[in-house]
């Protein structure tokens, strides 16, 4: 009787991804699995029919070669490859769990040695700071190498051997009835290796605690919950593994004068009623120094003035942002009795039948306000 097609045997499409082809394996070789099935013969033949199906489709060069010359590109008879006849349930069962149980197996090579962590350092910056850009000293403890075993954990002029008990996997299987659980060695404590004369310094870990001093180059434009990752720079890993990586996470301290939105800073201008009223120049801040800004004649408090070039570089684009100035009109306190005298003629001068003229928006106000009453009482 012919194969039938791998695709169809796992209920793929041809086109399907590896992680799809891995899914139906799992789900498939769970129904079918002898253990599942005692005295099945048939379900042991779907089992067979089925691991086949993965241990092609999950080969890259096997799958190329089926996907071209189907059942003919991989018959052992062909010079293909292929299979044999009898599958070896244990160790399908622990490729199909082993991602659930702690690991699995990845293809019988050594255990890989872990990767050092990634550190993470919380830097705070001044708003000038932040977008004039610095270099800063740093000095972030970590776990650094041992610099007398080379990180090998291993006395010097000695050398760390494989683990008789798992063979360098750091990890042994074990059968608990249907399943099979993967769980770290106990001679090694999943290592995979032995080191039989320690480093004196390191006590066999190939790692210590250091500090160490780095020199950072922080950009111009950086802002809030920025983060600049510096390669390398983390923990020492296990064994001469490589290190992990440095995170700066930046934040900026509220500034007394402006408020950062983006590329744009905000700030408030106090001016005098007169200076309102009358026009004229005043002083305004900028991160550069002072600038002068014109005031129009009349002008209204609240009112925002955009000085275009005086924000912030962007750290990304390069643009540069505007300050935005929001004027706001003081009122004058703690007046002498000639002040008020002098402010009371004016308003004198106020008042009348040209009231409406100097004071448009109180007079729409007041007419707005007599209309709603007069339309509460009809």
């Amino acid at each position: 009787m012919s194969k039938r097609d791998y695709y169809e045997v796992l209920s793929v499409s041809r086109d399907a991804s590896e992680r799809e082809i891995k899914k139906a394996y799992k789900r498939l070789a769970m129904k079918f699995h002898p253990d599942r099935n005692p005295g099945d013969k048939q379900a042991e033949a779907n089992f067979k029919e089925v691991k086949e199906a993965y241990e092609i489709l999950t080969d890259a060069d096997k799958k190329a070669a089926y996907d071209q010359f189907g059942h003919a590109g991989v018959d052992p008879n062909r010079g293909g490859g292929g299979f044999g006849g009898n599958a070896d349930f244990g160790d399908v069962f622990g490729d199909v769990f082993g991602d659930i149980f702690g690991g699995g197996r990845r293809g019988g090579g050594q255990r890989q040695a872990a990767r050092g962590s990634d550190l993470r350092y919380n830097l705070e910056l001044s708003l000038e700071e932040a977008v004039k850009g610095l270099t800063k000293e740093l000095r972030i403890p970590t776990l650094a190498a041992c610099d007398s075993c080379d990180g090998s954990g291993a006395k010097k002029g000695t050398s760390p051997t494989t683990c008789g008990t798992c063979h360098g996997q750091g990890q042994v299987q074990m059968r608990q009835g249907f399943f099979a659980v993967q769980q770290a060695c106990p001679t090694c404590h999943g290592r995979g290796k032995i080191i039989k004369d320690p480093c004196n310094k390191c006590h066999g870990e190939g790692r210590v605690e250091k500090s160490k001093t780095l020199s950072v180059k922080i950009p111009a434009g950086v802002d809030n919950g920025d983060r600049i990752r510096l390669s390398g720079e983390g923990e020492a890993g296990e064994f001469g593994a490589p290190p992990g990586d440095l995170y700066v996470q930046v934040s900026v301290r509220e500034h007394a004068i402006f408020v950062r939105d983006g590329n744009n800073l905000y700030c408030e201008v106090p001016i005098s009623f007169s200076k309102a009223a009358l026009g004229g120049e005043i002083e305004v801040p900028t991160l550069d120094g002072k600038v002068n800004l014109k005031i129009p004649a009349e002008t209204q408090t609240g009112r925002m003035f955009r000085m275009r070039g005086k924000g912030v570089k962007s750290v990304r684009s390069h643009a540069v942002g505007d300050l935005l100035c929001k004027v706001v009109m003081e009122t004058p306190v703690k007046l002498n009795e000639r002040q008020k005298e002098l402010l009371r003629e004016f308003d004198e001068t106020l008042t009348g039948s040209s009231s409406k003229k100097h004071s448009p928006k109180a007079e729409g106000f007041f007419d707005g306000v007599k209309k709603f009453f007069q339309d509460l009482n009809s």
